[in-house]
């Protein structure tokens, strides 16, 4: 039996409770893909929606002992579910709608869940309630339902560092605090009851689900974009005065370089959350132009909540480049025989929550490394300062060795984001018969049939970070392509250049795209702007 105090209770109960308080109070605006007009969402309606949502789930067989998974395309609808699920105590995993078939089925089997909400035609065997009949849910009773706390109550998918599917149970039960000691929890993140928060991205990623169902808890009304526009995006945070958002990384960089960022009124943002990537500290310090430096957070962590770094503008001033101090846990960087490493030397990142209750559980996936004393890896790499401050490398698996040097992408990209004329780009590696593996650049220039010349791309990278570091070659295409969380599809990108060599490279100093066999004959000039189209 839980016990639930005054200032601890379920989604089940909260969102009855704010219903009652202020009923035409509107909770969620959504904002189609397209444009205006957005819909608006009253607090009755979620209420009584996900009541009737609730039912219909528990006809086709839903309770508190089985799994829901959502995979629908953001709008009112995907949360609704999420707390009907909660309101039966269920447990809830969010899912891409796109989902391939060979992941949807890896996926599937992981999890194995009770019920799927999608439009899917082959779900594995597993009951599909389809999306359009939440459209008919009229004849279901919208009353009120019993309180039940589910336990657990969140699961997130998470690709890992194998590429195979596996899913993130958070264990414990799901309930959140209220009052006072929410005003607490929230502080440290410029997160505060009663705001207006935009979420940007697709509600199937930790970050997203996490904080607008946490709003929704904490009486914010979610202005929820259907598909990013930055554009669009400015326009929404003018037009219903959003004080807070949370974001990655690219979605700042675009929103940050829209004509409209400059004349736009953003006068309302109070404070802006970002993870998810590493940030370019010129695109921070843009940020922080425009909300201040105390109003710009950042933190570093997991789905799996084994620890977090947690880092403040004006902090990260003193401390240019930390991701942050370790934040209700320890943290250690160590070698591969789990063996601490100086200060200021890279290793592998671990970190152990002050509370020993497990953290997460997962379906599909043995644990993650973890030392005999309890520290957790999730497969970072990074340094502490003399003062216990973080600073994140990259991920062990996209560390580049070429020619018996660690070089990681994140840094060259952050030094190449720089560069006015790429709009986006991805560092990975490539084979090398010389240097075993060669660091290359796929950039996203901002005029496709003009791309900055290689030798200004090359001194521009040089004089920002060690000549070996930078790219050997490059590659310019139309769109580089990302995850709708944001996150580049780095193992698609070197999977398709596992070669070492296709006609669209160009060689540092060349000005050549060469071929293995090209590499070999020492031919096979192509120009740069013809190959970028």
């Amino acid at each position: 039996m839980v016990s639930v105090g005054p200032e601890v209770m379920s989604f089940g109960r909260r969102i009855p409770m704010l219903a009652a308080e202020h009923p035409d109070k509107i909770a969620i605006v959504f904002a189609p893909k397209g444009g205006p007009p957005e819909r608006p969402v009253s607090w009755r309606e979620l209420d009584r929606t996900s009541n009737r949502m609730a039912r219909l789930l528990e006809r086709r067989g839903l309770d508190a002992s089985g799994l829901l998974a959502v995979a629908l395309h953001n709008r009112p609808e995907h949360l609704m579910l999420t707390i009907a699920g909660w309101k039966l105590g269920a447990c809830v995993l969010p899912l891409s709608p796109s989902l391939p078939g060979k992941e949807r089925e890896q996926t599937l089997e992981a999890a194995r869940p009770r019920l799927v909400v999608a439009d899917w035609e082959d779900a594995g065997g597993t009951t599909v309630v389809r999306a359009a009949e939440l459209e008919r849910i009229e004849d279901f009773s919208d009353a009120p339902l019993p309180d039940r706390i589910p336990h657990p109550g969140k699961a997130i998918p998470s690709g890992g560092s194998t590429g195979r599917s596996k899913i993130i149970v958070k264990p414990d039960p799901w309930l959140k605090t209220v009052g006072k000691a929410a005003g607490e929890r929230g502080h440290l993140w410029g997160f505060r009851p009663g705001q207006t928060q935009l979420i940007t991205t697709r509600l199937y990623h930790n970050m997203p689900f996490n904080w607008s169902t946490f709003g929704l808890f904490d009486d914010h009304t979610i202005v929820l974009m259907e598909h990013f526009d930055a554009g669009y995006a400015i326009d929404l945070i003018e037009r219903y005065r959003v004080d807070w958002s949370q974001f990655v990384p690219i979605i700042m960089k675009r929103i940050a370089e829209h004509p409209d960022f400059k004349t736009g009124d953003l006068s309302s943002l109070r404070a802006v959350f970002h993870s998810g990537a590493p940030c370019p500290p010129w695109l921070k310090r843009v940020w922080m132009d425009l909300v201040g430096p105390k109003n710009v957070w950042e933190a570093f962590g997991g789905a799996e909540d084994a620890g977090v770094a947690v880092i403040r503008g004006d902090d990260w001033l003193r401390h240019p480049g930390s991701v942050g101090w370790a934040w209700e846990c320890a943290m250690k960087i160590l070698d591969e025989d789990f063996q601490e490493v100086p200060r200021g030397e890279v290793g592998e990142i671990f970190m152990r929550p002050h509370d020993p209750t497990p953290t997460y559980r997962y379906l599909g996936s043995p644990p993650a490394k973890t030392t005999p004393d309890g520290f957790i890896s999730l497969g970072d790499l990074g340094s502490m300062d003399g003062d216990g401050y973080l600073y994140h490398a990259d991920r062990r698996m996209d560390l580049i060795v070429s020619g018996g040097a660690n070089i990681y992408p994140a840094e060259v990209e952050a030094a190449l984001s720089e560069h006015p004329d790429v709009v986006d780009l991805a560092v990975i590696p490539v084979p090398d018969d010389e240097w075993g593996k060669r660091v290359h650049a796929i950039i996203q220039p901002r005029d496709p049939a003009s791309p900055p010349a290689l030798e200004e791309l090359d001194r521009h990278c040089r004089a920002r970070v060690a000549a070996h570091k930078c790219p050997k070659s490059y590659e310019f295409i139309e769109t580089l392509p990302r995850e709708p969380t944001g996150k580049i599809r780095r193992s698609a990108l070197a999977a398709e250049r596992e070669s070492g060599w296709t006609p669209a490279m160009l060689r540092v100093g060349t000005g050549a795209a060469a071929s293995s066999s090209h590499a070999e004959a020492g031919s096979g000039i192509i120009d740069h702007r013809r190959a970028a189209r």
